[in-house]
């Protein structure tokens, strides 16, 4: 209740963004606001689509997880595709995965160990949420990779991102229909049965207006990046990777640590797998189609440190869940990766 009760008082951070920017006041004051703002909007569209979700029943209920679950990072990278950030955008899909798979899997895997020793969970999930999840990231890899040669050419590396764009969203569609058939699956999250907190109209009006108020404050919090960047000499690229994952999934990285904490690592793993699983096949090739409505086009084309970041982490992430079990040791491993992986992007040039 404490978390839930300091979470609403930084909805007032978002405001108070809303008002600085409005008056022309510090750039950076105005994204440090923006971004505590985001992080309690954030958290009421997915309370809101949990609340939905017992009423709309457990197989529609799972689709508006799957659909709802990368929501304001979502909003966040529309507007600065809008302005033309394009590095911050493809920054923020490989910090997101990453930063699920390094330090969410970390602190759960870290925590749950050192309260309840080895955590079990099922072996055969594991296997195929961590070969959707090597599959998602080479999906990511290869348009990088053949661009090279296809570079001179535009329009045939739109096409061939387009395409790839097309089949990721169709094996996203194919994960969900695996889901909801079974229960079980890449993006399968075994939410603790309970009865509804909220009527309906009350779930959909704060989705509505939680949506609303994380476009205000994205596209406030995008149009400081810049200043920011040149303020504190940091790159895009580095704000992406770190900073603006944390504030579109925070609240959800704090359930699969505490759940794990709990000893349900089979949940955790859910949340954190899941949650990477969405943004590489749904997030990402969906931004490269909603890029087409601005005059700046997104490619799924990323530079050779965020493909070494990303297949670094799927293929950690992915030894630390075949075996079906977990310490507290292997949680270490998993954060000591992430804070190279950052210190790395934080010494890369602006």
């Amino acid at each position: 209740m404490m978390i839930k009760k300091i979470l609403y008082a930084m909805l007032a951070c978002g405001i108070l963004a809303f008002i600085l920017n409005w008056l022309g006041g510090s750039p950076l004051l105005v994204f440090i606001f923006a971004a505590l703002g985001l992080i309690p909007l954030a958290d009421l569209i997915g309370e809101a689509t949990e609340e939905l979700a017992i009423y709309t029943g457990p197989r529609l209920g799972g689709l508006l997880n799957a659909t709802l679950g990368n929501a304001a990072e979502l909003i966040i990278s529309v507007f600065a595709i809008r302005e033309g950030l394009l590095d911050l955008v493809k920054a923020s899909i490989t910090g997101s995965i990453i930063g699920n798979l390094l330090l969410v899997l970390g602190l759960a895997v870290l925590l749950g160990g050192v309260k309840n020793g080895i955590q079990l969970f099922d072996r055969r999930q594991a296997a195929l949420n961590s070969t959707m999840l090597i599959l998602a990231v080479i999906a990511l890899l290869i348009p990088s990779v053949f661009s090279l040669s296809i570079a001179p050419d535009f329009g045939a590396e739109k096409a061939f991102s387009e395409s790839v764009a097309i089949v990721m969203i169709v094996l996203y569609g194919l994960s969900v229909l695996y889901t909801m058939a079974t229960r079980r699956g890449p993006l399968a999250r075994e939410a603790a049965v309970h009865a509804a907190r909220w009527g309906l109209p009350r779930a959909l009006i704060t989705l509505a207006l939680a949506t609303a108020g994380t476009a205000v404050v994205s596209e406030v919090l995008v149009g400081a990046v810049e200043h920011v960047t040149a303020t504190l000499g940091l790159s895009e690229i580095f704000l992406g990777i770190i900073i603006i994952p944390l504030v579109g999934n925070v609240a959800e990285h704090l359930v699969a640590v505490e759940v794990a904490i709990k000893n349900n690592m089979e949940l955790s793993l859910a949340v954190s797998l899941g949650s990477s699983l969405q943004v590489a096949l749904f997030v990402a090739p969906m931004l490269v189609f909603i890029s087409l409505l601005f005059d700046h086009t997104l490619l799924l084309i990323f530079t050779t440190f965020e493909l070494i970041a990303l297949f670094g982490a799927a293929l950690v992430a992915a030894l630390i869940a075949l075996d079906g079990e977990s310490n507290w040791l292997e949680g270490a491993q998993l954060l000591a990766v992430y804070l190279i992986v950052g210190l790395a992007f934080f010494f890369l040039p602006a």
